[in-house]
């Protein structure tokens, strides 16, 4: 009884890995690699929905060397409807992290043409934290 559709939405894709990515600037995440694009429904760096839904959406942030001098550190994914966030607060630690994964996964509602992107933002301190190649954007239209 399984069944697939070769048109039936799902994407993943893999960041470009970013290093010592500047401080207080909001950064769109680019995607260099797309596992797979199921429909077509991924290009630039952004999800558009083909339908109206809800879609399962996912990202992976994978950082190297945050600094424990940062205010805060957060990735959005952002959609036509609303945003998600994963935020932490560096200075809690005792010292840079050297590996430090964020995640954000949720069941969004998109309208048909919605689109969804992932962005990420440091709040001050030390220029050095890299965004690692590692780092995914996936999703799939649930029901």
């Amino acid at each position: 009884g399984a069944m697939t559709n070769a048109a039936q939405p799902a994407f993943n894709a893999k960041a470009t890995a970013v290093n010592n990515f500047a401080a207080s600037t909001t950064h769109t995440m680019a995607f260099g690699t797309e596992i797979f694009d199921q429909n077509s429904d991924f290009a630039s760096n952004t999800f558009t929905a083909p339908v109206t839904g809800r879609y399962q959406l996912n990202a992976v942030f994978y950082f190297g060397e945050v600094p424990t001098d940062a205010a805060w550190l957060v990735c959005n994914l952002i959609t036509s409807n609303r945003e998600y966030y994963s935020i932490i607060d560096p200075a809690s630690y005792d010292q840079d992290q050297t590996y430090f994964t964020m995640t954000i996964n949720v069941l969004a509602d998109m309208d048909a043409s919605d689109t969804a992107h992932i962005t990420y933002y440091q709040s001050g301190g030390t220029a050095q934290t890299d965004l690692q190649q590692h780092t995914y954007f996936s999703g799939y239209l649930a029901c």
